[in-house]
């Protein structure tokens, strides 16, 4: 499994859309979610369900593109009995790296006030029976395969079976968690204030770059820039139509100017063969390079976003 999703705008959008949201200003993870995150991670994608409630552009691109692995975890919560509409507040995506260093898994986090005495009452009439790990009930979910775990009546863990056991070895101190990667840290206390967020490493940030510039990726340029990426940020709003900002980390300027010029030069191709409404979407992206840094920026109103979603460009960047 590689990076949850390797492009822009799809992860982001698709995770807010699984369900209807309700109200709230930023999507932040709790200690307890923090620590059920192993140290090894990939990404994190973390949504406010609640400030995503009247956004028909999210809706929409839910209904388009949510990745077939987050539509299995949308069922999976389902048919557990939580009430994920009225219940969830937050929900996080994390892809780390497994224990035995053979591939990465992915983990759910989802924060809410959970009503677990029905969640129980629930496994109970189905005779769910849970497998314990130290003082941990991991419960199966239906006929899913997937499993979930409550740390406490805010915080359920859930995904495959394994996961959510290194999630929990994380959690119990048997391995090192996400608060133990300062990198990734510091990182977050950049993004956590909004709707939406991503944060991935060098490996995911060389994916998803890599699926980002297409053809360009051939390039001699973008071997030597590539090598590079330190690691990446992005975020959503929907408050106001539909704004988009990522930050990738460059190791020094030069490479943060010789990416950008390399994004602007796609633009430019882009540009020469879109429709007017492609054109018009890339006319409201700025790209930029400062201290490190490349900078991709993108803002648009509901209805625009919306028209985009059906153009052969906004194909070619979520296929």
């Amino acid at each position: 499994m590689n990076t949850i999703k390797h492009n822009l705008f799809t992860a982001a959008i698709a995770v807010a859309s699984i369900v209807a949201p309700s109200f709230a200003t930023a999507a932040q993870l709790s200690s307890d979610a923090k620590s059920a995150i192993p140290k090894e991670i990939q990404q994190l994608i973390v949504v406010d369900y609640r400030a995503m409630q009247n956004s028909s552009a999210a809706m929409e691109m839910k209904d388009r593109v949510l990745p077939p692995e987050l539509k299995r975890f949308e069922t999976a919560l389902k048919s557990s009995g939580l009430k994920v509409d009225s219940d969830a507040d937050v929900l996080a995506f994390a892809a780390f790296r497994d224990a035995a260093g053979q591939g990465t898994r992915t983990v759910g986090i989802a924060q809410g006030q959970f009503h677990t005495r029905e969640i129980m009452a629930h496994f109970t009439k189905d005779k769910v029976k849970p497998v314990m790990l130290r003082n941990n009930a991991i419960y199966p979910m239906g006929t899913s395969g997937m499993s979930v775990v409550f740390l406490n009546q805010t915080t359920m863990v859930f995904g495959d079976r394994e996961a959510v056991k290194e999630a929990m070895d994380a959690r119990d101190g048997m391995t090192a968690d996400f608060l133990a990667n300062g990198d990734m840290v510091n990182e977050m206390a950049a993004v956590d204030s909004k709707a939406v967020w991503s944060l991935l490493d060098a490996k995911g940030t060389q994916t998803m770059m890599k699926s980002v510039l297409g053809d360009a990726a051939q390039l001699t340029d973008y071997d030597t820039v590539s090598n590079r990426m330190k690691s990446s940020r992005y975020t959503m709003d929907f408050q106001n139509g539909v704004k988009f900002d990522m930050a990738v980390v460059m190791s020094d300027t030069l490479t943060a100017a010789t990416a950008a010029t390399l994004m602007k030069g796609i633009s430019i191709m882009k540009k020469t063969s879109g429709s007017p409404l492609e054109k018009s979407a890339l006319d409201q992206t700025t790209i930029d390079s400062n201290a490190g840094t490349l900078t991709v920026d993108y803002s648009s109103s509901d209805s625009q976003f919306a028209s985009l979603l059906t153009s052969p460009l906004f194909q070619s960047v979520v296929k």
